[in-house]
C-alpha cells in the first residue's frame, strides 16, 4: 500500500487532502513496475514538501501525524487492542506504508492478528523464541474505504493541532511587540487582522477612537495578548496601548535602539495626546532633539500612524519640580511647589499667568492628566491671580503668619491694588505681574517649609509612639483581641487591619477613627480599654543562617594527615642536602650514610601510611572521631633520619602534663 497526498480539491479548488491509493499492489503481492514507482516517489516528495511549507511545519512533524493516522486506521480496520503495540513506518521518498504489529511467538497460531509462528517471526527478529512478543510486518492487503477515510481525518487532525500549537509558540514570544496586519474583516465589535498564518482581533476598546478601516488596509498593532483555544490561539492586538508609542519611537528613532537616548515614561490618550518623557544617556546628545527629527520628520511619521495624535517629547529631568513644570508644555509655569504629605501623597501646587491656565489644563484636563500620570505627582493647577489671592488671605486671616505678615506690611498694599485692577479688567503692567509672582512664590516657600517642619515632627512623634506599643500588635487583628465584630469589621475596612495600626491612630488622633461611618464614643471607648490591655504575643524572630564548617570525614582526615606527614618528609629531607663532595647530614652534627631522595621518600610514605592508618578509627562512632581529630591538632610530628639504622624516623612528640619535657613515640603510636 502506499500513501499519496493530492495536489489538490479537483472538484472545489480547496486546499489540499490526504487519501490512500489502494491500488497500489496487485492482489498477488506483486510489486508495481519501475516507472509508476518513480512517479510515486516524486509526487510523493513534492506533495510532501508542499504541505510542510503551506503549514509551516517540520518534515518529523508531519511524517509522525502521517504514521499516527496509519496506526489509527489499522486499529479500527483490524479492531486490535490498545494494549497492542502497532507502528506504522513510511517510506520518506517512496511514501510506502508498512504496520508493524506486536504478536505472539507460537506453533499453531489460531489468531493471525494476534499470533505469528516462529518462522515468520525470525524474519524480523534474529533473537525470537516460543511464547515471545515480536513485532512483525502486519500490513493489510487492503485498507479498505474506512481505513482510508479514518486516515485522512487523523492526519488532518494532526496537522491542524500542530499548526496551532505552531502558531501560538509564534505569537507567544512576539508578545509585548509591535507587528504589520491587513485588514479582513470588520464588525461594529472588533476589527479583525490578518497576520499571515494567523489572525488576531482588534476589540473596539483598543481602537483609537475616530479611526476608520477599510478592507485591506495595512496597519501597524500592539500584541497585547496571545491565549490558547479550541479553535486555535486567540491573538488580541491594541492600537491603544502607551507601548505602542514606545515601539514606534524605538523603530523610527536609531538613537534609541543605540542606547543615546533613553524613554523614561510614557502618558497617552489614545486619538487626543501623548507625552513622552526622554533623557539622553551620553553628554552632548539632545534627547528630544532626536526623537523629533529633522523638520520634526521622526515625530509626524509616528502621529500619521496614530491618527493624527497629538505628541509632546519632553526632557526627563530628576529635579520633580522642573519635571512638572516641562510636562505641563507648551503652558508656561510660573512656579511649582511640593508636598509630600504622609496621608495624601505627593502633591504639587503648579501656578500659571492667568493666559496660561487653560493650556495647562488642556481640553476637558488631558494636558494636566498626562501631566499627572507622567510625573506620578497629584497636580493642582492654579493661576497667578488666583495664588495672589490666597496668599494675601492667609497673611492678613492667619495668625502664625504674623510674623510674615508684618515683614511684607509694605507689598501687600501693592498686591491689593493690582488685584483690585485686575478685577475691574484695567490694564496690569508687566513689572506688577512679576510683583505679583514674587509675592506669591515667597508666602508659597514658607508655606512648604512649615509643611515639611510638620510633617517631620509627626513622623519623630509616631516613632515614640511605636516604640511605646509592643512589636507583636502589628501581627495581630482586630478580630484575635477580642473586640466586637461589628466594630472590628468596621475599623479593619478603613484601612486599620491591625490592632497596633489602630493603637497608633488612637494616639494621633482618635477623632480620625470616630469620624469613621458606624463609629461612636461607645466603640472607641471599647478600642482603649481593650486594644492596651491585650497581651500581645511576642513576635518570632527568624533565625538568621549560621554557616557550620564542615567536618571532614574519617577518610578525609586520613588523606589530610598523609598529605601533611608527605610535606613535612619532604621539609626535612631538603635540608641536609649538601653540593660537592661531603655526604648529608642528619640533625645534631653526626655524620651518616647518604641514600637517594626518592628511597627516602618511598620508605617514609610507606612508615607513614602505617601509623596513619593505625590512629585513624574509621569504625568509631562521630563523637570518637572528632575527640580523635582534636587530639592530633595537639600533636607535631617530626621527621628525623636515624644514621644507626639509615632509615627517616617519624616521631610524633606530645607533651605530657606528667613531665617537663617531651614524650617521644616510635614510628608510630598503637
Amino acid at each position: 500500500m502506499h500513501l499519496f497526498i493530492a495536489e489538490g480539491r479537483r472538484r472545489s479548488g480547496q486546499p489540499p487532502l490526504f487519501f490512500i491509493n489502494r491500488h497500489s499492489a496487485h492482489p498477488d503481492g506483486s510489486k508495481i513496475k519501475e516507472g509508476v514507482r518513480k512517479d510515486m516517489k516524486s509526487e510523493f516528495t513534492l506533495a510532501f514538501n508542499e504541505i510542510t511549507e503551506r503549514f509551516g511545519l517540520s518534515q518529523d512533524t508531519v511524517m509522525e501525524a502521517l504514521e499516527a493516522a496509519m496506526v489509527s486506521a489499522y486499529r479500527r480496520s483490524a479492531n486490535a487492542s490498545t494494549a497492542q503495540e502497532i507502528e506504522a513506518r513510511i517510506g520518506s521518498e517512496t511514501g510506502e506504508v508498512r504496520i508493524f504489529a506486536e504478536k505472539e511467538i507460537v506453533d499453531d497460531v489460531q489468531n493471525p492478528l494476534t499470533e505469528v509462528t516462529l518462522e515468520e517471526a525470525l524474519q524480523y527478529d534474529e533473537k525470537a523464541e516460543i511464547s515471545g512478543m515480536s513485532l512483525v510486518d502486519a500490513t493489510p492487503e487492503d485498507f479498505g474505504r474506512v481505513a482510508a477515510q479514518t486516515a485522512k481525518q487523523v492526519i488532518l487532525q494532526r496537522l491542524r493541532e500542530a499548526e496551532r500549537d505552531a502558531q501560538y509558540d509564534e505569537y507567544i514570544e512576539r508578545e509585548g511587540d509591535m507587528v504589520h496586519g491587513t485588514v479582513h474583516s470588520i464588525t461594529p465589535q472588533a476589527v479583525t487582522i490578518g497576520l499571515g498564518r494567523a489572525e488576531a482581533i482588534l476589540p473596539r476598546n483598543q481602537q483609537i477612537p475616530g479611526e476608520r478601516f477599510h478592507v485591506r488596509d495595512r496597519i501597524r498593532v500592539y500584541v497585547l495578548e496571545v491565549r490558547k483555544s479550541s479553535r486555535g490561539p486567540v491573538i488580541v492586538v491594541s492600537r491603544t496601548h502607551p507601548n505602542m508609542l514606545r515601539r514606534l519611537l524605538e523603530m523610527e528613532v536609531p538613537e534609541i535602539n543605540q542606547g543615546l537616548v533613553e524613554i523614561k515614561a510614557i502618558a497617552r490618550e489614545a486619538g487626543k495626546r501623548a507625552k513622552v518623557a526622554v533623557a539622553a544617556t551620553r553628554d552632548g546628545v539632545d534627547p528630544v532633539g532626536a526623537c523629533v527629527g529633522m523638520r520634526g520628520v521622526r515625530i509626524q511619521s509616528i502621529v500619521r500612524d496614530l491618527n493624527d495624535e497629538k505628541i509632546d517629547v519632553i526632557e526627563w529631568n530628576p529635579d520633580a519640580a522642573t519635571f512638572i513644570s516641562k510636562a505641563l508644555s507648551p503652558a508656561r509655569v510660573s512656579g511649582v511647589f511640593l508636598n509630600e504629605d504622609v496621608e495624601r501623597g505627593k502633591t504639587a501646587v503648579v501656578v500659571v499667568p492667568e493666559d496660561q491656565l487653560s493650556l495647562a489644563i488642556g481640553r476637558a484636563g488631558v494636558n494636566a492628566r498626562l501631566s499627572a500620570r507622567l510625573t506620578n505627582w497629584r497636580i493642582d493647577i492654579k493661576s497667578l491671580i488666583e495664588a495672589a489671592t490666597e496668599s494675601l488671605n492667609r497673611l492678613a486671616t492667619d495668625e502664625t503668619f504674623a510674623e510674615m505678615a508684618a515683614a511684607e506690611a509694605e507689598t501687600m498694599p501693592q498686591i491689593e491694588m493690582i488685584l483690585t485692577k485686575k478685577q475691574e479688567t484695567r490694564p496690569v503692567t508687566p513689572e506688577e505681574y512679576h510683583l505679583l509672582t514674587d509675592f506669591v512664590v515667597r508666602v508659597e516657600e514658607e508655606l512648604m517649609s512649615r509643611r515639611k517642619a510638620e510633617r517631620q515632627d509627626h513622623l519623630e512623634k509616631l516613632e515614640k509612639i511605636r516604640e511605646r506599643i509592643p512589636e507583636g500588635a502589628y501581627h495581630v487583628t482586630l478580630a484575635e483581641v477580642g473586640i466586637s465584630t461589628r466594630v472590628a469589621n468596621l475599623v479593619t475596612e478603613s484601612g486599620y487591619e491591625t490592632a497596633g495600626q489602630a493603637l497608633e491612630q488612637l494616639e494621633i488622633d482618635e477623632d480620625k477613627i470616630l469620624a469613621l461611618q458606624g463609629i461612636g464614643p461607645k466603640a472607641i471607648s471599647e478600642l482603649k480599654e481593650i486594644l492596651p490591655g491585650y497581651d500581645y504575643p511576642e513576635p518570632v524572630l527568624e533565625e538568621e543562617p549560621v554557616e557550620v564548617e564542615e567536618q571532614p570525614t574519617a577518610e578525609e582526615a586520613e588523606a589530610e594527615a598523609e598529605t601533611d606527614v608527605e610535606a613535612e618528609v619532604e621539609g626535612e629531607l631538603a635540608e641536609p642536602a649538601v653540593e660537592g663532595e661531603g655526604e648529608p647530614k642528619a640533625k645534631g652534627e653526626e655524620e651518616v650514610e647518604a641514600i637517594p631522595i626518592e628511597e627516602a621518600f618511598e620508605r617514609a610514605s610507606k612508615e607513614v601510611g602505617l601509623a596513619v592508618l593505625e590512629v585513624v578509627d574509621t569504625e568509631g562512632t562521630e563523637a570518637e572521631q572528632e575527640a580523635e581529630r582534636k587530639k592530633r591538632k595537639e600533636r607535631s610530628r617530626v621527621v628525623e633520619f636515624d644514621p644507626d639504622t639509615g632509615e627517616i624516623i617519624v616521631r610524633h612528640r606530645r607533651k605530657d602534663s606528667r613531665r617537663t619535657d617531651w614524650q617521644e613515640m616510635g614510628d608510630f603510636e598503637e
